[in-house]
């Protein structure tokens, strides 16, 4: 049973120099946003993998319901599918409890050998906010981050300044080329009975039909784009 990933436990076990990039979120859902983003932070910074870490039980999120962990994992699955380089791991759901990414990244430094490096992927405004995130201190210590910024927005060289006097973050900053697409945006055109095709991959938008995601109860009808 593997205890990050299938495809990945045993990256580092040959002593040599590796990169594993760990790009966490809730994936409510997934779209092609997410995987455009870990693809080009891959090959930017010569990365030999990249693990997807849908969040157990966000903190942030605790005042909107959030699609079961179950629901959120298998449309991930489903969406790396086809990249050798990707995987997903369930640490962080079948951790349990409140969703912090100190305890992830430990986790995770505790089961690779020191030749791996680990790389945070995470948004640009996230990152902003990293000196409030639990044990903040440690995660610098953890991992070197990578912060993406998208369209419309770009971290200013003063909040830049802010991040670096807070701590020993180690941080690259990628602007990626990827569509303005937002999760939010998704499950409101779900809701709205809009397509959402071309917005997240074929499996995950089956998917989404398959179980009705998103819209709302009693509703009827299917998603435009998912037959």
């Amino acid at each position: 049973m593997p205890v990050i990933s299938e495809r990945f436990d045993d990256l580092g076990s040959d002593g040599k120099p590796a990169r594993l990039g760990i790009m966490g979120g809730t994936f409510d859902p997934i779209h092609t946003g997410h995987l455009a983003c870990a693809e080009q932070a891959r090959e930017a910074y010569d990365l030999d993998a990249v693990v997807f870490v849908p969040a157990g039980n966000p903190v942030f999120k605790k005042d909107r319901a959030v699609s079961s962990g179950a629901d959120r994992l298998a449309m991930c699955r489903l969406a790396v599918l086809s990249n050798p380089a990707f995987d997903v791991s369930a640490v962080e759901i079948e951790r349990g409890g409140d969703t912090f990414t100190v305890d992830t990244l430990r986790q995770m430094r505790a089961h690779y050998p020191d030749n791996v490096e680990l790389r945070f992927i995470t948004g640009a405004d996230a990152v902003y906010n990293i000196v409030k995130w639990r044990e903040s201190a440690a995660i610098a210590d953890l991992a070197r981050l990578i912060a993406v910024t998208r369209p419309g927005y770009v971290l200013s060289e003063e909040r830049r300044a802010l991040i670096a006097a807070h701590g020993r973050f180690v941080i690259d900053y990628l602007e990626v080329t990827a569509l303005a697409i937002s999760s939010s945006d998704l499950r409101a055109r779900v809701r709205e009975g809009k397509s959402i095709r071309y917005l997240t991959m074929q499996r995950v938008l089956d998917y989404i039909q398959k179980h009705g995601l998103y819209r709302e109860k009693g509703a009827g009808g299917c998603v435009e784009g998912a037959r």
